[in-house]
């Protein structure tokens, strides 16, 4: 079957790792399912596989891509949730979690095997395209808003870095939920285009805030970091589940963080669970994914250039 896959890890030029071609079907062993892709989206943790970041070279070749939606072997519409070994369901019971592509193969192919349990049911009002975007990046900013921020409507929130995919689904699912939102962004036309998805401003990066507030969204990391702090009421909350500028900022703030007793509280993905409620909100609210773009699986490379370039506002979808 065709895929897009890791064939060698290159931690300065990732895209020199990426190849496109045949790999094996997969099998469905006890307890699993086979799934054919409809679309898939892209994420920057495919970037960090071929970088090597939790993915060794005896893994491979993997297969990337955590993301997928489709129909499965009893014609069911389907979403993957691609955590793998959370629960025990389908793999042993004290498996370490991991996701797609770290430890089992990817969706950037024309058919998947995943545990029976992973499977989640497609709300028929989403298209394959936009439930392909939802169980990574979208996911992640759903449960870093109302699980680890426990935002509730009316409370101010701050989503740093807008234009990335976990930045772009906090800013509609924020707006949706009746939170009032602020964004930030080095680029004008990115900051145009959040203010026309939901937030209430959107400012040059580290720019004062119009008002201290509830709840952060950190996850650009070091660049960003000491504004995120100075940003929050005494009592808030700094939920962060990523740090694309880099992991060290200069400074810790650790001074206001104690004194202004803030919470900084660390968010990966989300649960079976979250993702089901996630897609009933979107199905219920009329919410959709942004999408950037939408390739043919044949043309992924194109599609990793634009997100390693960070020439993209939302997601970018491979379709098979």
């Amino acid at each position: 079957m065709f895929a897009a896959y890791a064939a060698r890890i290159d931690k300065d030029q990732p895209l020199n790792g990426l190849e496109l071609g045949d790999r094996p079907e997969p099998t469905a062993p006890e307890g699993w399912t086979t799934v054919d892709v409809r679309a898939a989206s892209l994420n920057h943790h495919d970037l960090w596989s071929l970088r090597g970041v939790g993915l060794s070279e005896k893994s491979l070749p993997m297969i990337l891509g955590c993301d997928a939606a489709g129909v499965d072997a009893e014609g069911n519409e389907v979403v993957l949730h691609s955590v793998i070994g959370q629960s025990g369901h389908g793999v042993g019971p004290d498996e370490p979690r991991s996701i797609l592509t770290e430890k089992y193969q990817g969706t950037f192919a024309e058919r998947v095997a995943v545990p029976r349990w992973n499977v989640v049911p497609k709300p028929r009002e989403l298209s394959f395209e936009e439930a392909a975007c939802l169980p990574t990046a979208w996911l992640t900013a759903y449960r870093m808003l109302f699980t680890n921020a426990n935002v509730r409507p009316g409370d101010c929130v701050l989503v740093q870095g807008a234009g990335g995919g976990v930045a772009t689904a906090a800013i509609v699912l924020g707006a949706a939920a009746g939170l009032r939102v602020f964004a930030t962004s080095r680029d004008a036309a990115k900051r145009e285009r959040a203010v026309e998805l939901g937030a209430e401003a959107a400012l040059e990066s580290g720019a004062r805030l119009p008002r201290r507030v509830d709840a952060v969204l950190e996850t650009v990391g070091a660049a960003t970091w000491s504004h995120s702090v100075k940003s929050l009421r005494p009592g808030g909350t700094l939920v962060i589940s990523g740090a694309t500028s880099g992991p060290n900022p200069p400074a810790a703030e650790l001074n206001r963080i104690f004194f202004l007793e803030l919470r900084v509280v660390g968010s990966t993905m989300g649960t079976k669970e979250e993702l089901a409620s996630l897609l009933s909100f979107c199905a219920a609210k009329g919410v959709r994914p942004v999408i950037d773009s939408t390739l043919p699986l044949d043309r992924a490379r194109e599609g990793f250039a634009k997100m390693a370039e960070g020439d993209l506002f939302g997601k970018v979808v491979l379709t098979v």
